[in-house]
């Protein structure tokens, strides 16, 4: 198990107090907070060693070349990568996977094909295949949930049986019914068709440990901030001949290997992908988050936010009018609720008046809404530092809540 009480004072934020009240912070599925050794690392290398990096000869340059690049290694180390030039870095998820809609989608797929996806996805994972499909004439299909908020395996095979299907793109968790979708099985099943197979892991990957290689996954994408690093560092992993056969997605300075008036020669991957100067300091930070998460351990991680989820459920379902969204066997620190007779945001306000911080809206999440009848939800999500005393204080101030529209 892990220390929570340890693990709570290497987060500065969460001494605040907020109108007069002590921090509750619940929305670490937007983004988590940071702790002292990402805030540390990244100072540092500002005060300390920062240049731009893969470009100069000079002592700066060298040493902040090698910490940005330590962190592709962290990363390549994190999801068990065959190699560590499969690991891209991009500006976040959504980055990440436009960036495949463009060199893959437009690429590598040809008109007629069709993508893939799911109705729990985030619109980062929608709107770049609609651009795709209306850009490149590719079909655009949407595999259902059933009632409890889990992936109908039935009806996904029968949108892969006609042989059509390129590339399946689809969350890994989703953020706002904190359903896992069965990631082996589903590689199982669209390489048997033919189809290649994308992860959007930016909620899963902060939950449990990953290993793209026994997933079976083409691809995979997650984003810094929500692994307790900065904002502004994604990643794109790929399998190598996935990513070499695939044309840059934006040019510049550093992903050529020449360039005249007549024409340019592309880098090798990663740096083909990789244009203009990177996000240097904020992936310093991202591989200060790999090895703090690293040094807690994904099982005790795991334990302690599976405790949690079961102790949210049992005392969140014991308010008077609150409906949780979402009975999905696997899942995560993700919990999306109403209340009856209060807006969530009027919930979230209220809340947020007793310094405990939910989301509330369609969580970018906007078909999924309509599917499960709603036009928005609040929701409450946990992170390696949540307590189930701050769970407690959320369920009673949720009842005081009800009590006051009824």
């Amino acid at each position: 198990m892990i220390d929570l009480a340890r693990i709570r004072a290497d987060f500065p934020i969460l001494g605040e107090t907020i109108r007069g009240k002590p921090l509750v912070f619940l929305d670490s599925a937007a983004s988590a907070q940071k702790p002292r050794p990402v805030i540390q690392a990244m100072v540092h290398a500002m005060e300390h060693q920062y240049a731009n990096i893969h470009r100069g000869l000079h002592w700066m340059s060298e040493r902040t070349t090698e910490a940005y690049e330590e962190a592709r290694d962290a990363v390549a180390a994190l999801i068990n990568a065959n190699d560590r030039h499969e690991i891209i870095f991009t500006g976040n998820s959504t980055g990440a996977i436009n960036l495949l809609a463009h060199s893959y989608g437009r690429g590598v797929m040809k008109p007629g094909q069709a993508v893939v996806i799911s109705e729990m996805e985030h619109h980062s994972n929608i709107v770049p295949w609609q651009m795709l499909r209306d850009a490149h004439g590719i079909e655009l299909r949407i595999a259902p949930i059933t009632d409890a908020g889990e992936l109908d395996l039935a009806a996904f095979e029968a949108l892969l049986a006609d042989g059509k299907v390129g590339l399946v793109a689809i969350t890994h968790m989703s953020n706002v019914l904190g359903s896992y979708t069965p990631a082996e099985r589903i590689c199982t099943i669209a390489h048997a068709y033919g189809a290649k197979v994308m992860f959007d892991g930016s909620q899963a990957i902060v939950h449990r440990r990953i290993d793209v290689q026994a997933l079976g996954a083409d691809f995979y994408c997650f984003t810094g901030h929500k692994l307790y690093g900065p904002t502004g560092i994604g990643v794109l992993w790929g399998r190598r001949e996935l990513l070499d056969a695939m044309p840059p997605f934006m040019g510049g300075g550093d992903m050529i290997s020449s360039v005249s008036f007549e024409a340019s020669k592309w880098a090798e991957v990663p740096h083909k992908f990789e244009a203009g100067t990177p996000a240097i300091i904020e992936g310093i930070g991202l591989k200060a988050a790999i090895d703090y998460v690293q040094a807690v351990g994904y099982d005790a991680i795991a334990a302690h936010e599976a405790a949690l989820t079961d102790h949210a459920l049992a005392r969140l379902g014991n308010v008077e009018g609150l409906t949780i969204l979402g009975r999905a066997q696997d899942r995560g620190g993700v919990i999306s609720f109403t209340l009856a007779g209060a807006h969530p945001h009027d919930v979230a306000t209220l809340l947020d008046r007793q310094g405990i911080a939910v989301r509330a809206g369609h969580h970018c999440a906007e078909p999924l809404m309509r599917r499960l009848g709603v036009d928005s939800t609040a929701r409450a999500s946990f992170g390696i530092y949540t307590t189930a005393g701050e769970i407690d204080t959320l369920a009673d101030t949720l009842g005081k809540i009800r009590e006051f529209f009824t």
